[in-house]
């Protein structure tokens, strides 16, 4: 868990204010449509999930998608 600046723990929960690009509102609004959640649980899962494949980016591991058929394929994120 990152920690400040004195050494303590961040708050556990904070507020920001983000303005999205137009494709990343219309994913938004696709997610919550698909999932039922709510656009602050989307887009946590969605950070969360980046800095997973962050972190794994740097131990130099790869992120591959097998579609139906078994084929692969590598996924990159720019």
């Amino acid at each position: 868990m990152r920690e400040s600046v004195q050494g303590m723990r961040p708050p556990t929960s904070e507020r920001y204010s983000v303005t999205f690009v137009p494709p990343a509102v219309q994913a938004i609004g696709e997610l919550t449509d698909a999932t039922g959640l709510s656009k602050t649980d989307v887009i946590n899962r969605a950070v969360q999930i980046y800095a997973l494949l962050e972190a794994q980016r740097r131990k130099g591991s790869e992120v591959l998608l097998r579609n139906s058929d078994g084929e692969l394929e590598r996924v990159h994120i720019v």
